[in-house]
């Protein structure tokens, strides 16, 4: 009889843990399936959507998966990829953005498709000759994972994609899930893109920092019948912890080849407008988006840099082998741009003044490396704005009305507190 009791108490000690996993098991995926968000609880530290395993692993299993990601992709320092494929989830294709899923390919560079030489997963590359998965592949998956680093900014590609993957699930019927990732930009500011314009560098009605994270604009493209013929995509979003828009956010990979520091991205919705000047931003040297210069301004500024060609950042940079003066901004507090939630334009205005040539100073015909400034402003007024010397509290007057409807049409669509 004693030995029978012990052998009670251990079955007990055995199976009442086994009953307890197997309850909260059945209870993630009930959760999950009614789209309850529950999430992990970290004092103070920002959480991603990628973070947040518990969440939408249980959802992945036994379906077909294909990824939209890139090397932002991660759960702390390892690849989401890898992630998902230690925890057995079957990922029939990875879907690249503009520079790769390797984000080793420069700005504007057409990518080709390929197979992972470790996995054997094919790597389908979106940014080039195709924009959206083909129906075969999406007839290969139950469901699509987007997980991309954005930096706020309405010429900055990554939303375009986003855009189009959202179209390619709402033709097939798929589901989109969204992991979603802080804004470092989270401002609004900028005039609002004039759709006349409308380009690879501006494709929807919003101002240069849109104030949203992939996911609130996701919800927004669904919310506004962006799509063709207003179609909705299916989103299912697993929603930032710890995160408001005014929350500083270090971003712990780079989300492209030319933002390669934290200041460069801070820096990028003001200094990109220059992409339309004959002044450098930095591409070709391993500081772009940090300093500003011209070979011209040798007698208005006393620092320098010398672009060159530099493989996977820029290859033919504007003023390549020239010396370029102007200003170094990586002391520059980029705090205050989060704090006054605005873009500089001081700078613009600057140079401008200082420039001798001042009708060459937006002539594309110079070099092919030049943008074209009215689709980077969304507007052709702030450049004739420039030109006629107006100030800076006037130029931001003629932003409105629209960039007030436009902040009362994105409230519509947020998940976090200002």
């Amino acid at each position: 009889m004693k030995y029978f009791k012990v052998l009670i108490i251990i079955s007990l000690l055995i199976i009442i843990p086994f009953l307890v996993f197997s309850s909260f098991q059945a209870n993630t995926e009930k959760i999950v399936d009614e789209e309850t968000l529950p999430t992990a609880i970290v004092e103070d530290e920002i959480l991603t959507g990628a973070d947040q395993v518990a969440i939408y692993l249980p959802y992945l299993r036994d379906k077909k998966v294909g990824l939209l990601v890139n090397t932002s992709s991660i759960i702390e320092s390892t690849s989401l990829v890898d992630s998902l494929l230690a925890h057995d989830i079957n990922i029939k294709y990875i879907f690249g953005p503009e520079h790769g899923f390797r984000s080793n390919a420069g700005n504007g560079v057409s990518i080709k498709d390929e197979v992972d030489p470790t996995t054997g997963i094919p790597i389908i590359s979106l940014y080039g000759g195709t924009r959206k998965p083909s129906k075969a592949q999406m007839d290969a998956l139950d469901l699509i994972v987007f997980d991309i680093q954005d930096v706020g900014c309405r010429f900055f590609t990554y939303i375009n994609k986003l855009y189009d993957i959202m179209e390619a699930c709402a033709e097939n019927n798929k589901e989109l899930i969204i992991l979603d990732r802080p804004n470092p930009n989270g401002f609004v500011d900028g005039p609002v893109l004039d759709m006349k314009l409308k380009s690879g560098i501006g494709k929807f009605p919003v101002p240069i920092t849109h104030g949203m994270t992939m996911a609130e604009f996701a919800q927004m493209i669904n919310g506004e019948g962006w799509l063709p013929n207003k179609a909705k995509c299916k989103l299912r979003i697993i929603p930032l912890k710890n995160y408001t828009h005014s929350t500083y956010y270090e971003l712990p990979v780079s989300p492209s080849p030319n933002l390669n520091t934290q200041e460069s991205i801070m820096l990028y919705p003001s200094l990109c407008l220059f992409e339309g000047t004959i002044i450098s931003q930095g591409r070709g040297t391993y500081m772009p988006f940090t300093v500003l210069g011209n070979p011209k301004l040798k007698d208005a500024y006393k620092f320098s840099f010398t672009p060159k060609s530099i493989a996977g950042m820029s290859k033919s940079p504007l003023h390549m082998n020239e010396t370029c003066y102007g200003i170094d901004l990586r002391d520059y507090d980029v705090k205050q741009l989060l704090e006054t939630k605005q873009i500089n334009l001081k700078w613009l205005m600057e140079f401008y003044e200082k420039y001798p040539d001042k009708a060459r100073f937006f002539d594309r015909s110079q070099s092919a490396q030049m943008g074209d400034f009215d689709k980077l402003a969304g507007t052709v007024n702030l450049k004739k704005q420039i030109i006629d010397g107006m100030s800076e509290e006037e130029i931001r007057a003629s932003w409105e009305p629209e960039l007030s409807a436009y902040k009362t049409m994105r409230a519509k669509y947020v998940l976090y507190d200002e």
